[in-house]
């Protein structure tokens, strides 16, 4: 009888906390949401280690240290926020870390982390200052609305990509071998996961994942390894080795806010358009107390480059979770979990192949592509740098550009349509950087 009081009075302090009635949902929803989450964005495991080895640095180092930063911030994401994103390091920025600075003969790997905890830092001054959550207000409604469509796209062309499903060879885009296995896994998993998920199957985006897997493993695309356990190596070899002195060179500028302005609309992006699919934005498209989670945000940064990441930031694979119907923190806290586990059961991450997770990140990104219908396309000035932003995303595979060049429209149109009234100053003051990150990208 003790016991059932115990639990009961537990469960009520996680509802209590955590506002789970408030925001119509469950203890198990939330972990099941959590779990997906993870599930979808396990592949950084082993994508960060790969740009990161390209770096020279120790690949075993980055998968524990890219474990540990990913399971620390989610949680603390979760506990302070009480919003459903989950954090890890940010594709794009490792990307141009390894291939464009280091293995580009530009920078070594030390310095280039220093770049890191510099834009970190100013993340961070930005946010206590409250200018990044001014910036987020002062974006018109209508490129906010746009911005969730651009994500939409932009993570069910990831899920594309993954999938084998197109291809991109010498700049052309084309189908992806219909007769390669993985193509055809990923096809039936997304007919999969629509089924489950349309026929309203609770958790239907996970289990998508679970049956696509386990019919990988017939089609010898699913790969059982041969132990689940594996103890963590030392960190040593990257954690605080980087050079914050080397950085701070003038000639360095460029690229430190190169950094800055793709983790800042990266993260906007995130923000607004996993919020939408939530539910969690105001009338005027923005989301309260956003100076919370970009606190986190920058936090996460400048304590990752100390241990040996890239940026760290909030993941867009947020909106799996979301889709299953993660609405708060406990979310974010559930995948943590997961990424704790991953430090001594790193095989179990092998498992999942992406041809199992692409269904999910393409039907999640056509699900977020309906906050279209909140676009004002009768007003062609609000119109067309909506479409822009949407465009620019898609066909220049970055959402820092998609946003950046959706500003800067609305700004010129406004100004060449003599609507120049209807701008604020804080958006004309952010276009002129903007211009500036796309000289120097």
């Amino acid at each position: 009888m003790k016991n059932i009081k115990k639990n009961n009075s537990v469960l009520s302090a996680i509802d209590s906390y955590f506002k789970l009635g408030e925001y119509n949902t469950t203890v198990s929803t939330e972990i099941t949401a959590g779990i997906t989450t993870f599930m979808t964005m396990a592949y950084i495991l082993i994508v960060q280690p790969m740009f990161m080895g390209a770096a020279g640095m120790d690949v075993k180092a980055v998968t524990i240290v890219t474990a540990l930063l990913s399971a620390t911030f989610s949680i603390v994401m979760g506990l302070y926020t009480n919003r459903p994103f989950a954090m890890a390091p940010a594709m794009g920025g490792n990307a141009f870390f390894a291939y464009t600075l280091v293995a580009g003969g530009l920078v070594s790997w030390q310095v280039a982390m220093g770049m890191v905890f510099l834009s970190g830092i100013v993340f961070l001054l930005l946010t206590v200052l409250g200018l990044r959550g001014l910036i987020v207000e002062a974006i018109p409604k209508n490129l906010k609305f746009a911005i969730g469509v651009a994500v939409g796209f932009f993570i069910a062309m990831v899920g594309f990509k993954n999938g084998q499903i197109m291809t991109i060879e010498n700049g052309t885009i084309s189908m992806g071998d219909i007769s390669n296995p993985n193509t055809i896994l990923s096809l039936i998993g997304l007919f999969i996961t629509i089924a489950l998920v349309l026929n309203k199957v609770r958790g239907g985006v996970l289990i998508g994942i679970v049956i696509t897997t386990l019919i990988g493993i017939p089609m010898g695309i699913t790969q059982i390894p041969e132990s689940f356990f594996s103890m963590p190596p030392s960190i040593s070899s990257i954690a605080f080795k980087l050079d914050i002195m080397g950085a701070l060179k003038f000639a360095f500028l460029p690229l430190i806010f190169t950094f800055f302005v793709g983790d800042f609309f990266c993260t906007l992006g995130t923000l607004l358009g996993v919020s939408a699919q939530a539910g969690l934005l105001d009338e005027n498209g923005n989301l309260p107390e956003v100076d919370k989670p970009f606190l986190v945000d920058s936090i996460a940064t400048i304590v990752g480059a100390l241990f040996g990441s890239t940026t760290i930031t909030t993941f867009l694979e947020s909106a799996a979770g979301v889709e299953v119907g993660g609405r708060t923190g406990l979310t974010a806290i559930s995948t943590g979990i997961c990424f704790i586990f991953t430090i001594f059961l790193t095989p179990i991450v092998y498992i999942i192949p992406s041809a199992a997770t692409a269904p999910a990140l393409i039907f999640i990104g056509i699900l977020m592509m309906t906050s279209m219908k909140f676009i004002d396309m009768d007003d062609m000035t609000e119109f067309v740098p909506a479409a822009i932003t949407i465009m620019f995303t898609v066909f220049t595979d970055n959402m820092a550009s998609g946003m950046s060049m959706g500003i800067i429209s609305h700004v010129v149109i406004k100004l060449l349509t003599g609507r120049y009234r209807e701008l604020n100053i804080p958006i004309l003051v952010l276009t002129l950087p903007l211009i500036g990150y796309f000289i120097f990208l």
